[in-house]
């Protein structure tokens, strides 16, 4: 599998699946995709990155080598990696 890109949020300290970011984090690295971790800024003003690849400056947000992107709650986005459905998603948001 290519490697991914996981813009998430600052707030690294908050462990547990109910923090999405780190819920998608951990199932990245669960199912072995190699991933690079982009942290985004607390203000969602400032996540232009975030925005180019997702449409919307919220995080979790996963962008693959091409540009494209995928943007869903965080536990959604978590449960279809660890279902192997990861790439299904690759067109979700198209590359601008």
């Amino acid at each position: 599998m290519e490697k991914v890109v996981l813009h998430r949020c600052p707030v690294k300290f908050l462990k547990g699946e109910w923090h999405g970011c780190h819920a998608v984090q951990k199932a990245l690295e669960e199912q072995g995709i190699e991933h690079e971790v982009r942290t985004a800024p607390i203000r969602k003003s400032k996540r232009a990155d975030v925005l180019r690849v997702s449409g919307q400056a919220t995080v979790p947000a996963i962008e693959f080598a091409d540009g494209a992107g995928y943007r869903a709650d965080g536990k959604q986005m978590a449960a279809e990696i660890r279902a192997g459905r990861l790439l299904e998603h690759k067109g979700d948001v198209p590359a601008t």
